[in-house]
């Protein structure tokens, strides 16, 4: 939106942060005004203002509600130090040194930063009582964007695609894990850091994959899960039971461009809030340090539309190939940069340990038509209007964000470059190719040679993101060791319930 001016072409001096620095589009300002008229509809009495940080997780404040309208555009202060913390929640940067460890003046001293809410993302919470939610971007207090924002980076990597003429289609399919909470972990002694795991029990032995049995043994509690993301207005299409000891997965209908990445983030916060509240722990978390439990994948399902026509550019004409040939080009985009990309689809530690071979979960970049051993599926039929791509790569904990756009930027560089995936991988496992990186440190390696990424999201961004995982290791590298493929303690701690 453009900036309030007075008759001299200046900035009102009366003027709100949005409007000083055109924050808002005329859409957004209408929808301000919307969901002003739902506070008062709703009778609500918080507004929770949020944004996500560099992990994928929910931050923010909640304010009253007689509040909200003029903080939705005079924005919501938070503290720069959040943008300098790995998954332990420790700061890893020295931000009270000159630059904070930047070389930026409004990163050092744990200044301020300022939470924007985009009124479009407005909710009311169906399980808080008379509480509304606002998903936010940010900025530095003199209006600048924070380069660390990964919603705005994935905004960019869409307005990339959107110059070439497509929007970019996804739905998503998740995995979690779902148990009974039987000793929360809150006495004083329990309150390390990051906090001892919770005790909990299974709520379905599992090994009967899809059975309507297993499904209606855990159906009261996979109800009020169910009630509450649809209460949010998500498209969920399924609910399912997966082949694991506790462990369900929740399909989604497709959506194009940013709100999609937003859904997950909204599911993942919801469903752990939902859940805690009836004393269930809900864990996104791929691989538990529990015994016997099986890793969670997040498959994330994509394609290109022309923007003019609505068309489905994978979609094949010549009546003999499912994929077209740009979503072929697409296609070996996606296996070029996999490696590389890993570091965003599979940002844990605890990641790596689902990729083996001979299982549902990808160990090389490959693809193949409809098989479930390779890293991407080719999903249609010749003339199918639903042709699309299956990446199978993914794990729930990832930064939606990030996952998707080094998905557009890598399938993009494949079509300019016109790159060619080589032959479907029919018997995945006699097929040689690039094997996916065996850990989180090897995935990093690979980000940092990856010459596209470093343009696309910055080389400022890159060294950021690599900073923050490679505090993690050294942590993990100091407690740990991690020649044992089992699950550590450490792990169980730092992820368990932070996802």
């Amino acid at each position: 939106m453009a900036s309030r001016k007075s008759s001299s072409g200046k900035t009102s001096p009366s003027a709100n942060f949005a409007e000083r620095h055109g924050l808002w589009t005329p859409a957004q300002e209408r929808a301000a005004r919307a969901v002003e008229a739902a506070i008062k509809k709703h009778k609500l009495e918080l507004v929770r203002f949020s944004f996500a940080d560099q992990h994928g997780v929910l931050r923010g404040k909640t304010v009253v509600a007689s509040e909200a309208a003029k903080l939705m555009r005079s924005g919501v202060t938070m503290t720069t130090t959040l943008l300098a913390k790995d998954t332990s929640h420790r700061t890893v940067f020295p931000v009270f040194t000159a630059g904070g460890g930047f070389n930026m003046p409004e990163m050092q001293g744990g200044g301020d930063f300022v939470m924007v809410a985009d009124p479009a993302t407005f909710r009311v919470l169906p399980w808080a009582e008379k509480t509304g939610w606002l998903l936010c971007d940010i900025y530095f207090t003199n209006g600048k964007p924070v380069p660390f924002s990964t919603r705005q980076i994935a905004r960019d990597a869409l307005a990339t695609l959107g110059k070439a003429g497509f929007d970019f289609l996804s739905g998503l399919e998740i995995e979690f894990h779902l148990f009974k909470i039987e000793n929360p972990r809150l006495s004083p002694a329990d309150a390390t850091w990051p906090g001892e795991p919770a005790e909990v029990s299974l709520v379905t032995q599992g090994f009967q994959y899809l059975t309507e049995t297993r499904f209606d043994q855990i159906d009261p509690v996979l109800n009020i899960l169910r009630k509450g993301i649809e209460a949010l207005g998500l498209p969920l299409r399924s609910l399912e039971i997966e082949l694991g000891p506790s462990q369900c997965e929740f399909t989604f209908g497709t959506e194009t461009g940013l709100p999609s990445a937003d859904m997950m983030i909204l599911f993942r916060a919801a469903m752990k809030q939902i859940a805690r509240r009836h004393g269930y722990l809900v864990s996104f978390m791929c691989r538990p340090g529990l015994p016997n439990m099986f890793s969670s994948g997040w498959h994330l399902h994509q394609s290109l539309i022309d923007k003019k026509s609505g068309k489905n550019v994978f979609v094949s004409s010549d009546g003999k190939t499912a994929l077209s040939k740009l979503g072929m080009h697409y296609l070996a985009g996606l296996l070029a940069h996999a490696r590389a990309a890993a570091a965003f689809t599979t940002p844990t530690i605890n990641g790596y340990k689902r990729y083996r071979a001979y299982s549902l979960a990808p160990d090389r970049a490959i693809w193949a038509a409809d098989n479930r051993g390779v890293m991407i599926r080719v999903l249609g039929q010749p003339g199918d209007g639903a042709t699309h791509l299956e990446n199978r790569v993914g794990e729930p904990m990832a930064n939606p964000y990030l996952y998707m756009a080094s998905q557009i930027y890598a399938g993009m560089d494949g079509i300019a470059r016109k790159l060619q995936p080589g032959p479907s991988a029919d018997t995945p496992y006699e097929m040689k190719a690039d094997p996916l990186p065996k850990n989180l440190g090897e995935a990093l390696t690979a980000l940092r040679e990856d010459k596209l990424f470093a343009e696309k999201f910055g080389a400022d961004f890159i060294d950021y993101y690599c900073r923050i995982k490679d505090a993690e290791i050294a942590r993990f590298l100091t407690q740990e060791k991690d020649d044992d493929p089992e699950i550590t303690r450490w792990e169980q701690k730092e992820y368990f319930d932070f996802f």
